[in-house]
């Protein structure tokens, strides 16, 4: 892939945003006002980590050409985890092809754009604190329920790195202590449990398909993982995003917050409540958290 940037100007405050999931991938060049000018997407396949890349580079190329002449002066990704900081070396849980995947110093390399990456559900939370619907609160934690589970959390209107980078991970809270094996090991995570793999794996047909009953069992575990963080860190703040959350809706809603309330009983939690992303369903709100890690100060 050439690089994008030579022989154009910088866009002022325009980037380029990609999204690394289990089972797609999506990119767009997005301005600072969380204007999407294009986007594209396409499903997250490849024999090996190499071949995985050459489909990631030509998606960036793609939705760099469909952005015409407004050019991205940098590109911001949000990944699966667990990574290094910055991800100097990225081994998501669902994409086996990449462990120790050097995705920043290749995407440097292959677009010519200074690179940040980070957890795509911390890049949620960014995205959410800019344009969604944690605009204006500094104190809040964003998750994902896809795929997998994961979350970022802000405080004092600053993300949390941790030591790794990876503060945040609330799909390994465990909500079952004799539960399910987690890709992670252990047993009884929130991913192991209510992730739409979990899901999948417990039905025997995809998320998409769940009875009601297990709409209303995924929708207690996130409430009851979202008690427990609540209850650490002082929120009372919670976004959930993701193609599982969005997909049980209501159901998933309700009984979260039921659970929430249940287990939130001290009197700086207590009146913590759930609520939907404001930065769009399907590939949107994780463009836009990418966009997001890219402006990131």
């Amino acid at each position: 892939m050439a690089p994008i940037t030579p022989g154009y100007p910088a866009g002022v405050g325009t980037v380029l945003a990609l999204d690394v999931g289990g089972t797609k991938l999506a990119a767009a060049v997005v301005r600072d006002d969380g204007t999407i000018v294009s986007a594209a997407r396409r499903p997250t396949e490849g024999g090996d980590g190499e071949e995985l890349f050459g489909h990631v580079v030509s998606l960036l190329d793609e939705v760099g050409s469909l952005a015409g002449s407004e050019r991205p002066s940098a590109l911001g990704v949000g990944c699966g985890g667990p990574m290094e900081p910055g991800g100097r070396s990225v081994s998501p849980l669902n994409i086996p092809q990449w462990r120790r995947f050097p995705l920043a110093d290749r995407l440097t390399s292959a677009t010519g754009l200074p690179t940040r990456i980070d957890n795509d559900a911390k890049a949620l939370a960014l995205g959410e604190g800019r344009w969604g619907a944690a605009v204006g609160v500094d104190d809040y934690l964003a998750m994902v329920v896809s795929t997998g589970v994961g979350g970022g959390i802000v405080l004092g209107g600053s993300l949390l790195d941790g030591h790794a980078g990876n503060a945040g991970h609330i799909g390994h809270v465990v909500v079952e202590p004799l539960g399910r094996v987690c890709a992670c090991g252990a047993r009884g995570c929130l991913e192991a449990e209510a992730s739409g793999t979990a899901i999948a794996a417990i039905t025997g047909a995809p998320a998409a398909e769940a009875p009601v009953e297990v709409r209303v069992r995924t929708g207690r575990l996130v409430g009851r993982a979202v008690a427990s963080v609540c209850n650490l860190l002082d929120l009372q703040l919670a976004v959930v995003a993701g193609s599982v959350a969005f997909g049980f809706g209501a159901d998933l809603l309700e009984a979260a917050n039921a659970e929430l309330e249940r287990c939130a009983r001290l009197d700086f939690s207590r009146e913590a409540r759930i609520v939907p992303s404001g930065c769009g369903t399907g590939d949107t709100g994780p463009l836009l958290g990418a966009a997001a890690v890219a402006l990131r100060e």
